[in-house]
């Protein structure tokens, strides 16, 4: 009897707890430039060096001052002016004002910070203006208000991005602890397959899916090692399969249906592999193979085979094998990138299946909508493109109808 494929959701969290096993070794760390280290993950944590502004810091141009002077309206004298950049002044006088530029150090002895369009110039005197007042801390930052010295900003495991970087750079950072990038084999199979560069014959197509994983690799962290092509031939696919063995993680496009020269699946169980599961209640995509070849001298390698139409691979690519990346990458973020939107137009669904829709999102009346793109089917790439995000519409729904909200996948 036939042992009935796992849902989307079974066959997830069994992805998860294989992943949740890998966090247990963590991967080599590695010292690089910070200018080197966009995408990379944090091997150790960015902590500040000191307090976070270390002296109390203008949000505005304008006059430092005692708010409760100041909001007395009594002309205030200008003491002195200091810029971005200049030491700490004062102290203030009494009944004194002291002119400010952004991010300059508030002096000792004020309180607040007047806005420059608030005040008024009285014969050489500064004054807030009538119906005006100010309150003790106004456009001011406190020292330490942001973060204390030792504090850590950014954990270990995450993705740098332009964001962590300034903050990197900003504690003193030049060089960083980073992750080494997991080695991802990607091997596509097929007769039907020819180089990118090639005149297809009729009959035959590109192989655009090894060109396409290799990024989805790099986007997520990895680097990408495509190997040459196989044909539909039994010991081909098996030899190609024990050059496999030295990577992190092996992505095999093609050959794992049903049909006569589907021969990926027998060749990894000639190499003793554990089958995880041979298929999923998914569209597209319900082919996918997950398992893990065992290796002499190296822990198991985990291994998906992916199916061969481009827009099935790239989404069981996303749900399963990215969160499996990420986790030999050391990355805390080690889940698929699933959002929340508004459903444009009705969707149909499926009784069997759960469906990943290719669509798109837009931004309208401070909702974000998605529209499914008009599409010819899981081969069609000219539609993919278009695409920015999977719709999803769970299995058992005959339709998500238009207005209401759902889960997508970001691309």
């Amino acid at each position: 009897m036939p042992v009935p494929l796992p849902g989307y959701a079974e066959a997830a969290a069994l992805v998860a707890k294989c992943a949740a096993l890998l966090c247990e070794a963590k991967p080599c760390s590695e010292q690089i430039a910070l200018g080197s280290s966009l995408g990379r993950v944090l091997a150790q944590p960015i902590r500040a060096d000191r307090d976070m502004p270390s002296f109390p810091r203008s949000t505005r141009d304008g006059f430092a001052c005692r708010a409760a002077e100041a909001s007395s309206h009594a002309p205030l004298a200008v003491a002195g002016s200091i810029r971005a950049g200049d030491p700490p002044a004062g102290p203030l006088p009494p009944g004194a004002a002291w002119e400010i530029m952004t991010g300059a150090a508030v002096p000792a002895g004020a309180n607040a910070v007047v806005m420059l369009e608030h005040v008024e110039h009285v014969d050489g005197k500064v004054g807030l203006a009538a119906g005006r007042t100010v309150e003790p801390g106004e456009n001011i930052v406190p020292a330490a208000a942001e973060a204390h010295a030792g504090d850590e900003l950014i954990p270990a495991g995450t993705c740098l991005g332009p964001s962590q970087i300034a903050s990197a750079a900003a504690c003193g950072y030049a060089n960083l602890a980073v992750f080494a990038r997991p080695r991802v084999a990607i091997l596509t199979t097929g007769d039907e397959l020819v180089s990118v560069d090639a005149a297809p014959a009729p009959g035959q197509i590109r192989d655009s899916n090894a060109s396409m994983l290799a990024a989805f690799v790099a986007q997520a962290g990895g680097e990408p090692w495509i190997l040459p092509r196989v044909r539909d031939d039994a010991k081909q696919i098996e030899s190609a399969l024990r050059h496999t063995l030295s990577s992190d993680l092996l992505l095999i496009s093609g050959g794992v249906s049903a049909g006569k020269f589907d021969l990926v699946e027998p060749a990894l169980a000639r190499l003793g592999t554990h089958f995880h599961f041979t298929g999923v209640r998914i569209q597209p995509g319900k082919p996918l193979v997950f398992c893990e070849i065992p290796r002499d001298h190296a822990p198991i390698q985990p291994t998906f085979g992916l199916p061969g139409n481009p827009i099935s691979s790239a989404a069981t690519f996303l749900l399963f094998a990215a969160p499996i990346l990420a986790t030999l990458a050391g990355s805390n973020q080690n889940h698929p990138r699933f959002g929340q939107a508004t459903v444009a137009r009705d969707v149909k669904g499926r009784p069997d299946l759960t469906r990943f829709v290719p669509a798109f999102t837009s931004f309208l009346d401070g909702r974000t909508l998605v529209t499914p793109v008009g599409s010819q089917g899981s081969g069609d790439l000219a539609a993919f493109a278009r695409a920015d995000c999977f719709l999803m519409v769970p299995e058992g729904l005959e339709r998500l109808p238009a207005g209401s909200p759902a889960s997508i996948l970001r691309i």
